[in-house]
């Protein structure tokens, strides 16, 4: 069944690979499909409603999504080739580590994809979003969603790592995220001290909790997930030991929905840690 979709649309395939990824606005893609749900939330801020013609259904998962609201006034798809075929896409936009085998399969068609990575800074953040926006012939908009990540950030106080508090974040499995992360440039930014690259922890890696207990930590930032039901890879966030911490060590739930994806989100992120930053250093500074 799947041989005679793609034998049949091979045509409209080869036809839709000649739409340039320019920037034109005269020629921007109005069939825009996307398989993926950092994709679908940059997608659904810069283009207009009638140049979408799918979005994934994870974005209109309010507690995973940012713009729920918005998905909802769009089709969604779950990833398969069979469901974006049909709608003739001029632009697919994917991840680079997601729905592989839908993406491998448009490409031999000839449909036209873009695939997103994963920032690992704010400097990435703001080149994905004038990728995508130019991809998809919205550059005013693209600059000004920059534009307004870049007032919101210029507006919180300097910096002060390595003499800011001492933070690590917790995610489900004991899996903390260190250097070369959006996450640690989030937190840098937002005046704290990731004890996770201190400890040498490259991008993503598992932490023992004796060392979260013991590490003199000032902030423990869990992922929002420990209020999800429950699993054996949540189920550390809801160690007694975490909960003994909570007289002597800021816990803060932090939303992966506000780091995960490198959208205007992060700014949210930075700031809810820049207030957490500020009232320790006040703190400190009145004892």
């Amino acid at each position: 069944m799947l041989r005679i979709i793609v034998t049949s649309v091979v045509m409209l395939g080869v036809a839709g690979a000649a739409c340039p990824l320019a920037a034109d606005p005269s020629n921007k893609p109005t069939r825009i499909v996307s398989l993926n749900l950092c994709a679908d939330q940059l997608l659904l801020r810069l283009a207009g409603r009638p140049n979408i013609a799918s979005v994934t259904w994870l974005s209109r998962d309010p507690n995973n999504s940012n713009v729920a609201e918005l998905a909802a006034q769009v089709p969604v798809n779950h990833g398969l080739a069979e469901e974006v075929i049909p709608l003739r896409p001029d632009l697919v936009i994917a991840g680079v580590y997601t729905t592989r085998a839908a993406v491998a399969l448009l490409k031999r068609v000839g449909i036209p994809v873009m695939e997103l990575g994963v920032p690992r800074n704010l400097d990435e953040v703001r080149a994905q979003i004038r990728d995508m926006a130019q991809a998809v012939g919205e550059r005013d908009a693209g600059e000004r969603i920059i534009g307004e990540v870049d007032q919101r950030l210029a507006v919180l106080p300097p910096a002060s790592p390595p003499s800011g508090p001492r933070a690590i974040m917790l995610n489900p499995n004991g899996i903390t995220v260190g250097a070369d992360t959006l996450v640690d440039e989030i937190m840098t930014r937002a005046g704290l001290t990731n004890l996770a690259t201190r400890l040498g922890v490259d991008r993503n890696g598992r932490i023992p909790l004796e060392i979260v207990v013991r590490g003199g930590v000032d902030v423990l930032i869990l992922n929002a997930g420990r209020e999800g039901p429950p699993s054996l890879a949540t189920e550390i966030l809801h160690h007694p030991a975490l909960t003994a911490l909570s007289g002597r060590v800021r816990l803060v739930v932090l939303p992966s929905r506000l780091w995960v994806c490198g959208g205007p989100e992060v700014v949210e992120a930075t700031e809810r840690l820049a207030r957490v930053a500020n009232d320790l250093r006040a703190a400190g500074a009145t004892q």
